[in-house]
């Protein structure tokens, strides 16, 4: 048992910093691209993120072989360590940039970018899992 605990927290953090290379990635080429091409770019990091999203999911349920809770808090947990990560990056570049929004939204950012973005993934893989979990089939082994 503790091994695939130690094995999610890692996957977790990695999930949680491909989120944050793709949302960040994809904002830094906002004022030196044509607008068509930021959307593609956009949408390209949604996309990931949802691939992203997915394959976390499948791990933890049929790698792991988690409960559907245990499935869904991981999930949330490196989508919301993700959203935190974003939020800190955007606070700095607040920081460093001479015109840009009042600092207290940023900072209320830290608190709810992170809440925004884990409500929703953990219901949605929470209510995935509960249903995968009543599918009689084989699920990987290790």
């Amino acid at each position: 048992m503790p091994s695939r605990s130690r094995n999610s927290r890692f996957w977790i953090l990695i999930v949680a910093v491909v989120y944050v290379v793709a949302g960040y990635g994809s904002a830094l080429l906002d004022s030196s691209v044509p607008a068509q091409m930021r959307f593609a770019w956009r949408l390209g990091a949604w996309v990931t993120c949802g691939v992203v999203y997915v394959a976390h999911f499948a791990y933890e349920h049929f790698r792991l072989r988690n409960s559907p809770f245990a499935t869904a808090w991981h999930v949330a947990m490196a989508v919301a360590l993700g959203a935190f990560f974003l939020a800190v990056a955007a606070t700095v570049h607040a920081a460093m940039v001479s015109s840009h929004a009042p600092l207290w939204q940023f900072l209320i950012a830290l608190v709810a970018w992170p809440i925004i973005t884990a409500v929703p993934a953990f219901v949605v893989a929470l209510a995935i899992a509960a249903v995968l979990v009543r599918f009689p089939g084989k699920r990987l082994a290790e």
